[in-house]
């Protein structure tokens, strides 16, 4: 990794650790106005989404609409043989009572033995540290997501979600073996590219 990428990633996560109360609430209702006019969002039934755990855009009432709306909903668990991540479904009342274990990497992750492989899923909705204007995703370094996503190249759609800071009008460093986004979404705009 080159000392410019770590230094982004060292400045963003702390810019994003940051952000108020009122701030992270603010760009969740945000997003939400946009996802609910997305067709992608609409048309699909089985949602990835993440629970946010390092300053990432919230994404408390975006579980509740996917809930509201009788989506299957289904979050990622790391699976300690390939360190790829899998996903599982999990209902409104399991995400109510916070029925989750705790990852030594810190972020919280469904009590289940196994998951679904990504490509079951018809949206994934990513989390990250950085996006650019062809759709190169930096996420925090551990490469889960570009791991899992290798083996499913066309489904499902991916979309990052993000603070509007969080997108790089300039080209980042893509290795050939990052997976670029289909579209991010930011609370001031949505952003969809060409793969």
């Amino acid at each position: 990794m080159s000392p410019t990428l770590n230094s982004l990633r060292k400045q963003l996560r702390s810019k994003r650790r940051q952000l108020s109360i009122y701030e992270q609430n603010k760009a969740e209702q945000q997003v939400l106005v946009h996802l609910r006019q997305f067709s992608r969002f609409k048309s699909a039934s089985k949602i990835g989404l993440y629970l946010h755990a390092f300053g990432e855009v919230h994404t408390n009432q975006l579980l509740k609409l996917c809930f509201r709306q009788n989506k299957q909903v289904y979050l990622p668990m790391i699976c300690n043989m390939n360190q790829n991540l899998v996903w599982v479904r999990v209902s409104a009342r399991q995400y109510l009572n916070k029925r989750f274990s705790h990852h030594p990497l810190g972020m919280k992750e469904p009590m289940a033995s196994r998951g679904q492989h990504v490509s079951h899923l018809d949206l994934l909705i990513m989390p990250l540290l950085a996006c650019d204007h062809e759709g190169t995703r930096i996420g925090m370094g551990g490469g889960y997501y570009d791991r899992t996503l290798a083996t499913a190249i066309h489904r499902p759609y991916r979309l990052g979600l993000a603070h509007n800071f969080q997108y790089i009008d300039q080209s980042l460093f893509r290795h050939k073996w990052d997976q670029p986004l289909d579209g991010l979404l930011s609370p001031k705009k949505f952003y969809h590219f060409k793969r």
